[in-house]
């Protein structure tokens, strides 16, 4: 397995335990620029880590999230990740995302990040 196949492992599996906000800081570099579809970008670490803890303050309760597919492009540093996922959110509403995550490594850390999802099903 390679390494960046290991540290995208790595990264599903705090994911998956609900440690995403932990995710933040082991796997995502202080530059990090995130963006979601073609909203503008929100770049640094500490500033993405207090948009997770946002997005984390606002699911109430997690009913699924599976991952369907990884890519791996090992020699330019890309990882595609494709999952589905359900929660509750603190607001009484039913969340449903089909989302891919296309992410840019680098040292093993994310460097960019961009998720493309249908928002009108947001």
């Amino acid at each position: 397995m390679s390494k960046l196949q290991q540290r995208v492992n790595d990264l599903i599996g705090y994911i998956q335990q609900g440690k995403i906000v932990q995710a933040m800081h082991e796997f995502y570099g202080d530059d990090v620029s995130m963006q979601e579809n073609n909203n503008p970008p929100v770049v640094g670490k500490a500033a993405n880590v207090e948009r997770e803890k946002q997005f984390v303050a606002y699911v109430k309760a997690w009913k699924r999230f599976n991952i369907r597919a990884v890519g791996i492009d090992e020699a330019r540093g890309i990882a595609l990740i494709q999952s589905d996922f359900e929660f509750d959110a603190v607001d009484g509403k039913t969340i449903k995302y089909d989302q891919v995550s296309v992410q840019q490594w680098r040292d093993g850390k994310i460097v960019h990040e961009k998720f493309y999802y249908d928002s009108a099903s947001k």
